[in-house]
This record gives C-alpha cells, structure tokens and sequence, in this order.
C-alpha cells in the first residue's frame, strides 16, 4: 500500500505568533509528520461580525467576545506564509495551509502546495469550490456536518469545473472539539469510499491517538490531526489538541500499522519460515516397530518437529506394511 500521508494540523495554534509557528514546524518535523498544516484567511472575509463563537471556543478561550474578533486575534497576515513555506523547506517537512476565502485561495495557490484543504465549513460553499476546483491542483475535502448529499453536490462542483474525481481525496470528519468517541462513525469512512470511489482519510477531533490509529487499520490513506506545543496555551483549538510527544507516539504507532496491514496475500513470511518445522508435527513411531509390521493407530502417532511425512497423510499411511525397523519417536518413512 501507498505511504498514509500523516498532517500534523497546527491551524491558529500558533495564536498569531509568527515565531510560535515556526517553532510548531520544528516540533512537527520531529514527530516524524509528512506535512504541517496552517489555516490561512482574512478574518474580515469569513465572518461576520454577528458571528457568535461557538461552545468550545467560549470553553476553551475563557473570553467573551465575537468570532470575528477572536479569528483577528490569532491568525496571521497573509504576507507570513510565503515565509512559514521557505521556514518548512528549510526543516524537511511539507507545507499545507486552509484558505477560509477567495482571497486567501489566491495567496495559497501562488505558494504551490501538493493539495489544496478543503475544511468542512466549505463544502456547502459554491462560489468557493468552483474557484479551488478551477486551480487544477488535487483536493483533499473535510466532511464533517455533512451527509453524503451534500458530499455528492460538491463533488460535483468540483468535477463540473475541471477537477477530476482522481484528484480528491474525501477526509471523514466530525466537527466537535474534542469529539465524543460514541460520535467517531470510523465506519462511515468505509462508507465514502464505496459511494465516491475516491481515496479517503480521516480528520480526527478526539482526544487520544487511539481513533487515528484505528483508521489507518481501516483504510486511512490520509491522516489529519491537530497538535499544539502545549495544551495549556489560550485559544479555541489547543485543548482538543495533541502535544509533540504524543503526535510523535501516534505517527510511529500508525506507521507500526501500515507496515502490518501488508499485501493482503495469505503466504509464509520469511520470519516465520524457520519455525514451520519446529511448529508442525510429523507422523512418528509411538512405539519400536519391526519391519513389516502394519502400521496402525496402536503403533504411529504424531509429534513435533514437522519435517517428516506430515499427519495430513495419516489416512495413507495407515494399513501400509514397514520397510524397516523404527524405534520409539522416530519420523516414519514409506
């Protein structure tokens, strides 16, 4: 199977901090993730200031305020993620951010990313689909607080402007921080699949590395995950959030998997060969037996090691007459 692709999701975790981010892409690259993931948009572009923030961000940010002003708070300018991209080249590791807007589509698609993210907040949004799928550049598409209608409307708004169902990958989600365990649905990615033959992944909100790691069992070929330098930090995201050494621990127990899943063909592997002869049993003498005398139930058994005639022959051998003496425990031979 192809490499699950592994996104360590920092989003506005950086709280607005420029510095904050680059150190989140260094944190990032040790845990061993293919891709650091920013969200990129102009505030003032995506909410209105009507917007009231939702549950978890009142929970977690401890402030009352407006959406709009807390998203002005901790997201950066656009003129810093050319910068976060060059600071992502230099470490080894591979940018990805959102764009939330029109506008931020533009900066990012100027940046030349491998994928543009699609956020689950989107995929009802018309005029914001027929400009990613115009760009030409693969997709891959959140799902959360969908039902597969509004999945199959924007796969078609994506392929009705030019983007061919190869170039997405649908990402099954749940947009709750952190999300319930009894609300996960992993089956549902499964589900994906068979209705959209696309590649699918899995965008995880819970708590713990458990559901991440289930998924690639599943058929995960993308990973998203949101990570933060330290869960006690304010903002919306963090508390929902795993901490380096824990994104670290999740990314080797999923790369643990993927080596185990395997071809999917039932055969001996090489580490197991030697052991076949010591596992298996042959049909033995169970008692000193003298040539030409019949072998019977009274005078064969079957014991370790495997490397005689194998007890899948027992009926055969049974009534045949002896070539020669056997003592007790001996391999016998016809």
């Amino acid at each position: 199977m192809d490499k699950v692709i592994i996104i360590a999701e920092a989003g506005v975790n950086h709280n607005g901090s420029y510095e904050l981010a680059k150190q989140m892409i260094i944190a990032a690259k040790e845990a061993g993730a293919d891709y650091i993931k920013f969200q990129t948009a102009v505030p003032e572009l995506v909410i209105s200031k009507y917007a009231v923030q939702a549950d978890y961000q009142k929970e977690n940010t401890g402030v009352e305020e407006s959406q709009l002003d807390m998203c002005r708070r901790i997201h950066l300018p656009l003129g810093d993620y050319q910068r976060l991209k060059w600071d992502c080249e230099r470490e080894g590791i591979k940018f990805l951010s959102t764009p939330f807007d029109l506008v931020s589509i533009d900066v990012l698609e100027e940046l030349r990313m491998d994928f543009m993210k699609i956020p689950s907040g989107e995929i009802t949004n018309l005029p914001y689909l027929r400009k990613i799928a115009g760009l030409g550049i693969p997709v891959i598409l959140s799902t959360g607080m969908s039902n597969l209608g509004e999945i199959e409307k924007a796969i078609g708004v994506l392929e009705g402007n030019g983007l061919g169902r190869e170039k997405i990958i649908l990402l099954h989600c749940n947009t709750e921080y952190p999300t319930p365990y009894e609300d996960v649905n992993l089956k549902a990615m499964q589900t994906l699949s068979r209705s959209f033959s696309t590649r699918v992944g899995y965008s995880d909100h819970t708590l713990g590395i458990e559901i991440p790691i289930a998924a690639v069992a599943m058929g995960a070929s993308v990973i998203e995950k949101h990570f933060t330098l330290d869960r006690d930090l304010g903002g919306p995201d963090h508390k929902a959030s795993l901490e380096p050494r824990e994104l670290k621990a999740m990314i080797e127990s999923i790369r643990h998997v993927e080596r185990a899943l395997g071809s999917g063909l039932k055969q001996v592997s090489y580490s197991e060969r030697k052991n076949v002869d010591i596992a298996r049993k042959s049909i033995v003498a169970y008692r000193s037996i003298r040539a030409g005398e019949v072998f019977t139930e009274d005078n064969i058994t079957v014991k370790r090691p495997g490397n005689g005639i194998s007890p899948m022959y027992w009926d055969e051998i049974l009534g045949r007459r002896a070539q020669r003496d056997f003592l007790e425990d001996e391999l016998i031979e016809i």
